[in-house]
């Protein structure tokens, strides 16, 4: 009896790793830095809840509606590719043989292996396999509007709550500096979560998600208290 190995890659989950770790990253970024910005310019705590839940409904929103236009963009696109891909299988087969067969020639098989590849690939689904080899579209990297929009949404507010939250907690007198220091830690467990699950390097992940919070929000800092005044 034939056993089979089953296995599961990190790339599987690129399409919603992505969408997810760009929601959240820009709800904590933007919302910490819009709150310590104001704060800086001598909001109240009632006008900063204010400001960060308008932010939070504004950018997931934003968020949400720019992933839709942006991925089905891409969709449109791979649907184009396909469409014309079909359209020379069917007016040229044996270029498009040839076509694939020199695309496994240049991945290191001989000719007559290529051929043979190509050949049998071709006789089960010759479109699924240029769209695989010949464009790159894979059910993996297929793009997936609506699931990105809603991943990007969702994460946006699920960042953009934290440091809400702590607005909503915090000794007023050190409203600026405790969101911020609070959203750089954040941002590190941001950078930690999604370094585990892509599979990259915990380190790197958390440090340059974590500088770019800390510029954002010392650059919002500045212009609020260059105007010093509650807005």
């Amino acid at each position: 009896m034939r056993r089979t190995h089953h296995e599961r890659h990190r790339t599987e989950n690129l399409g919603w790793l992505r969408a997810a770790v760009l929601g959240a990253n820009d709800g904590i970024v933007s919302t910490a830095s819009l709150i310590v910005g104001v704060a800086a310019a001598g909001a109240d705590r009632s006008t900063l809840l204010l400001t960060g839940l308008a932010g939070l409904v504004a950018g997931a929103m934003s968020m949400a509606t720019g992933e839709y236009v942006s991925v089905s963009s891409q969709a449109d696109t791979e649907r184009a590719d396909l469409e014309r891909e079909r359209g020379e299988l069917a007016a040229e087969p044996a270029a498009e043989l040839a076509e694939l067969t020199h695309i496994y020639e240049k991945r290191g098989l001989d000719h007559a292996l290529a051929l043979k590849v190509a050949e049998q690939l071709t006789a089960r689904d010759a479109l699924a396999a240029h769209a695989r080899d010949e464009l790159g579209i894979t059910a993996a990297y297929e793009a997936q509007p609506i699931r990105a929009a809603f991943a990007s949404a969702a994460a946006f507010a699920a960042g953009a709550a934290l440091p809400l939250a702590v607005v909503a907690v915090a000794p007023t007198g050190r409203l600026p500096l405790t969101v911020g220091a609070t959203s750089l830690l954040f941002l590190a467990a941001l950078g930690v979560v999604a370094a585990r699950f892509g599979g990259g390097p915990i380190g790197p992940a958390a440090l340059r998600i974590t500088f770019w919070g800390a510029v954002a929000m010392l650059v919002t800092a500045a212009v609020g208290r260059s105007f010093g005044v509650a807005v």
